[in-house]
């Protein structure tokens, strides 16, 4: 209203201005309230709906009869012409010309007339060579629900998610407000009808409401202004499908050819159906929902035409992502300019009408987001294109089978290992049957399997598999595949986990070397590789080869995949890791600190790796000797690990094995030795009595014994554990040299 104000200010010659914008903006309001707040300003004030030649001509001759009754029987010609001698003639006066399509169709008037004020309000935004303009956007959100509740009364949260979901867009907000007022019903409830039903909710006018007002109405109107642009529809209909904001238009440009496109586009950027940039594109949600809803009595919206659009953008969304690596950062943006728009068409399509490049959009992006963190949407979008993919190509197509095993491992990464592993195993089963056992996919499958199993602590399950898949890679693949170079790196990681550190050490050191070669010392697999050796080093008690290892890896990591990917996140909790073990807490706990604070915002707090780094920052606090800090993180650590990995999880155990060692080294050994006893029980029950854990374990509850003066079971214990480590990790292993150590002491001066 200011900016009105300023540009009609003035007197002497002929003042105009058009306010322009989307259709249900407002702009018809504001001529209304300009015109009814300047009453004392400006006399006669006349409107004229001008969205016609021939309309304003009769708004022009009703203005004559107005002013001269006498007239009132003269022909239309005559009457338009005395109305515009006398506008031209006299000041003072405002007409405003409400919804003018095109300049030409008031030039006449304007040549003639030197004096007054004129606003037009238009849907068409170029085009008015040497007229001020005011474009008109939609409401701040604030002003939007300010709307809606003088309309209706509706709780404030509601109000703003419904006029969120309605864009901001005054006409659309007024007109639920008028339904939900005379229905008695809430915004959720009109939110939910109108994700059921949109072609009804866009059409429903209150009772007493100006049917030819509503949101459908008013954009009909605009389209068939277009129809002699006839692909403005069809880019319409396309761009209805993407996510409202910066749709690149470069995605446009194989499937409308030029000159054409920049023509429609730049219509229907000019009736404020769309924005453009020199790069991208913008649709006002509310214009997209009507777009692809549809309605047999439209033309603009035949439904043969909106289901065409929708399976044309799925297929060029699905060829963008053709060729790119959701784990190399060189195709990252690949993945980041389609995610945005891939999840919009796939939200507004129903699962049951997918096609193979929607089920393929699942698929990949499912790979990125889980890749990324993101395992909630990843097992949503592996689920989708699972059951997807078997409706339309039967479970035994290469494709499901596909699917079924990119979900196992989406749920494998999220902790779920109680679907993960059955899946795996059906999975596995179902792709050797069809595909045979030398497919690469079959591989794929086995060696997904067998992570599943060592996540589990399965290691007599998760070894034996490991070798099988490397000797068939290198003898199907070469030994140089990248495919059989992530078999031997999984397999030294294997010995790493059950303690054979002799063999998954100069395993691991080969392997690295390979893959460098192979692949560039940047690739995330050799990042990766370097990690997993820097661990065994750790392992090992070799803290001189480890930290080092550790800190490059990760400063390479950072720069490769940023700050914030989870597998530098792996790599800074790790690298905090073997700053505790070498007894450097000052760097260890400020290091865990800040891992905990990025894996809790990347992956969330139930992340099984956010529940990790929370048990390890526990572990370095209790090494610090800070119990007040360490003993109610490990406790709500141990009960959030119950409820998300569940009690027999490899990672719930060793959780509570810290607990208990931080109730030992606080005194409390009335809590320490049962939860010492119980845990070791459940260790060797879920991972056998050979698991490093479980002789963690057992080392632990005789260090508890020793510390409650019982040597009678903490001697033996002590050294039937040694015994036993000694077979298993051999006995220059780290924990085998800590439970000798400590026996001796214990033994020390004691029959």
């Amino acid at each position: 209203m200011a900016r009105l104000d300023a540009a009609v200010a003035g007197s002497g010659r002929a003042v105009v201005v058009t306010v322009h914008g989307l259709g249900g903006v407002g702009k018809s309001t504001l001529a209304a309230r300009f015109a009814h707040l300047h009453t004392d300003r400006y006399a006669p004030v006349w409107w004229i709906t001008a969205d016609s030649p021939s309309a304003i001509d009769t708004g022009l001759a009703d203005l004559a009869t107005t002013l001269a009754p006498q007239v009132a029987g003269a022909p239309l010609e005559q009457r338009t012409e005395l109305a515009v001698r006398w506008l031209a003639t006299h000041d003072r006066w405002l007409l405003v010309l409400d919804n003018l399509t095109t300049l030409a169709d008031a030039a006449g008037l304007l040549e003639r007339v030197r004096t007054g004020t004129i606003v037009i309000t238009s849907r068409q935004g170029t085009g008015w060579q040497g007229i001020a303009t005011i474009p008109l956007d939609v409401l701040p959100a604030e002003e939007a629900v300010e709307l809606l509740t003088r309309i209706v009364r509706a709780e404030r949260p509601d109000a703003d998610r419904l006029c969120e979901e309605l864009g901001w867009l005054p006409l659309a907000i007024e007109q639920a407000g008028a339904y939900l007022a005379q229905t008695r019903i809430t915004p959720l409830t009109y939110l939910d009808l109108l994700k059921r039903y949109p072609a009804r909710m866009f059409t429903a006018a209150a009772e007493g409401g100006d049917a030819q007002r509503t949101m459908a109405r008013v954009w009909r109107v605009t389209l068939d202004r277009l129809d002699d642009t006839p692909l403005a529809g069809r880019v319409l209909r396309h761009l209805a499908w993407y996510a409202p904001d910066a749709i690149p238009r470069t995605l446009l440009a194989g499937v409308f050819d030029e000159p054409d496109l920049s023509e429609a586009l730049g219509r229907l950027a000019a009736y404020s159906m769309i924005t453009l940039t020199g790069d991208t594109i913008g649709v006002h949600r509310l214009v997209q929902t009507l777009t692809r809803t549809p309605d047999p009595t439209d033309p603009h919206r035949q439904p043969t035409d909106i289901a065409h659009a929708r399976d044309t953008t799925a297929t060029v969304l699905a060829t963008a992502l053709t060729g790119a690596d959701h784990r190399l950062p060189a195709d990252w943006p690949v993945f980041q300019t389609v995610l945005p728009h891939a999840r919009a068409l796939l939200e507004h399509t129903h699962p049951d009408t997918d096609t193979e490049p929607l089920c393929y959009l699942a698929h990949r992006l499912g790979g990125y987001l889980g890749d990324q963190g993101n395992t909630t949407t990843a097992i949503a979008l592996h689920t989708r294109a699972a059951h997807s993919r078997q409706r339309l190509h039967g479970p035994d197509h290469p494709d499901t089978l596909a699917s079924r095993s990119d979900l196992a491992y989406a749920y494998q990464t999220a902790g779920d290992l109680k679907r993960a592993i059955p899946l795996h195993e059906a999975t596995l089963a179902d792709t050797e049957r069809v595909l045979g056992p030398d497919h690469p996919n079959t591989l794929v499958s086995r060696s997904n399997l067998a992570s599943a199993y060592r996540m589990l602590g399965d290691l007599e399950r998760a070894i034996p598999l490991y070798k099988a898949i490397l000797a068939d890679a290198e003898r199907l693949l070469g030994p140089d595949h990248p495919n059989t170079l992530a078999s031997r790196n999984n397999l030294a990681s294997a010995y790493e986990t059950a303690g054979d550190l002799k063999r998954a050490i100069p395993l691991h050191e080969a392997t690295l070397a390979d893959i460098k070669r192979v692949l560039g010392p940047d690739h995330p697999d050799t990042l990766a590789s370097r990690n997993n050796l820097a661990y065994a080093y750790q392992a090992a008690g070799d803290p001189k080869r480890a930290i080092p290892l550790h800190e490059a890896t990760l400063a390479d990591t950072e720069r490769v995949l940023g700050p914030d990917h989870p597998d530098t996140l792996v790599f800074r909790n790790n690298l905090a890791t073997a700053y505790k073990a070498a007894g450097d807490p000052k760097r260890a706990i400020p290091l865990f600190e800040a891992t905990l604070s990025d894996r809790q915002q990347l992956l969330g707090p139930d992340h099984p790796n956010t529940l990790a780094t929370r048990n390890n920052l526990a572990s370095t606090y209790q090494a610090a000797g800070d119990l007040k800090r360490a003993i109610p993180l490990h406790e709500a650590t141990l009960a959030d690990a119950e409820r998300v990995l569940g009690p027999d999880h490899p990672n719930t155990l060793a959780t509570r094995n810290n607990l208990a060692s931080t109730y030992q080294a606080a005194g409390d050994l009335k809590r320490a030795i049962p939860l010492h006893e119980a845990t070791l029980a459940d260790t060797e029950r879920v991972l056998g009595p050979d698991h490093p854990d479980t002789l963690a374990s057992r080392s632990n509850l005789a260090s508890a014994y020793r510390r409650a003066g019982d040597l009678e079971r903490a001697i033996p214990l002590y050294k039937a554990t040694l015994a036993h480590a000694e077979r298993v990790l051999g006995p220059d292993h780290g924990l085998t040299r800590t439970i000798r150590s400590t026996l001796e002491t214990t033994t020390s001066g004691h029959d």
